[in-house]
């Protein structure tokens, strides 16, 4: 009896291919077959599921935003709810950490979005996606910045607008740094970077 595959399955461990290709040898390098042969398939079998390599990339950069997106909502909850100050404070920190490269498995995603990030500069199908992901990042910081700041727990006088690009900018510099030059900016480090800046604007 033949085996039955679930398509978006399917799909999905292309896409983990994809991930693996880029993060190991670069963007460029991410073609059908070399994603086929990371992945243990016929390159006919990922044709089958994705008319080109264009088309794959696109796929991958939405299962990407969508991970990264469910695994920091599921953190919002203890930022805006924590028990006190310091505890929402600390769940910020910890939810902002999901964005940078603390582990392997964040250093990959890292590694991952900076590729896609380039590739976008040049690519009308990659830079909406792109797009969703920096304005989904920079909504949900506004969004704690302006609970933080209706609990009066932000210093006051602070432009909600000015933080939020701060605090994303701070954001993308540390992900770069812990990519490029990870034995320097260590995970203990970004954290105590990030803590240093969340403690700063708050009162």
């Amino acid at each position: 009896m033949p085996k039955i595959v679930d398509p978006e399955t399917r799909r999905t461990a292309v896409a983990e291919a994809v991930f693996r290709v880029v993060a190991a040898r670069g963007l460029p390098q991410a073609s059908l077959r070399n994603v086929a042969a990371e992945a243990g398939l016929a390159t006919g079998s990922v044709r089958h599921y994705f008319t080109g390599s264009e088309e794959m990339i696109e796929f991958a950069l939405e299962v990407f935003v969508e991970r990264i997106s469910a695994r920091v909502l599921a953190k919002v909850e203890p930022a805006k709810t924590g028990p006190s100050d310091e505890a929402r404070l600390a769940a910020v920190e910890d939810l902002l950490a999901e964005l940078l490269p603390m582990d392997d498995e964040r250093h990959t995603e890292a590694v991952v979005w900076l590729a896609f990030a380039d590739a976008a500069r040049t690519s009308p199908q990659l830079r909406p996606l792109l797009r969703r992901l920096y304005d989904g990042v920079r909504l949900l910081m506004r969004r704690i910045l302006e609970g933080s700041a209706q609990r009066g727990a932000l210093r006051e006088g602070l432009d909600i607008d000015v933080e939020t690009e701060r605090l994303a900018a701070l954001v993308d510099g540390l992900l770069t740094d812990g990519v490029v030059q990870p034995d320097r900016m260590t995970p203990e480090l970004m954290h105590a970077v990030l803590r240093t800046h969340l403690r700063s604007i708050s009162r």
